[in-house]
């Protein structure tokens, strides 16, 4: 397994395919979701800037199994978006992954991180919660397919 930052081309395709695919097989979210995913993977990558913004990529045989993101935003917050991990990597790269992430918004001197997640990630939940997110803020509504309870987790660095 190798876990990376650079991006080369095909990477943001990879990574809206596999969420896409997992979230379609995991928790029945439809197409609207890879819609979704892809048009925010579109803007992040217009306006990447290596000083605040953060897209970490795990490859196992060349093919991509995880992601994770952060997404400088104004008054120095960050979003953390994109995190997943194929089923066949899981058991401690998640892990892994949001500890890279975190790292980043404390040394790149960020106030805050956020994200937002659905209710039925459980797992990732209690990942956050380990982290010291606290969930902030839900609501629910008629969202990728059927009604959902979206959640919203801060952590104050």
């Amino acid at each position: 397994m190798q876990l990376r930052t650079t991006i080369k081309p095909g990477d943001i395709g990879a990574v809206i395919r596999l969420h896409g695919i997992l979230y379609a097989q995991e928790y029945q979210l439809d197409q609207t979701f890879e819609g979704y995913v892809a048009a925010g993977m579109g803007e992040f990558i217009k306006t990447y800037n290596p000083a605040t913004d953060c897209l970490w990529l795990a490859e196992k045989d060349d093919q991509i199994v995880g992601s994770i993101a952060i997404v400088g935003q104004p008054n120095r917050m960050a979003q953390l978006r994109w995190f997943l991990v194929h089923p066949d990597a899981r058991g401690g790269l998640g892990r892994e992954l949001l500890r890279a992430a975190v790292q980043f918004c404390h040394d790149h001197a960020f106030k805050s991180v956020f994200l937002w997640t659905v209710s039925e990630l459980h797992v990732a939940a209690h990942l956050y919660t380990q982290a010291g997110f606290v969930k902030t803020e839900q609501k629910t509504h008629h969202i990728w397919g059927k009604e959902r309870t979206e959640e919203r987790y801060d952590l104050v660095l």
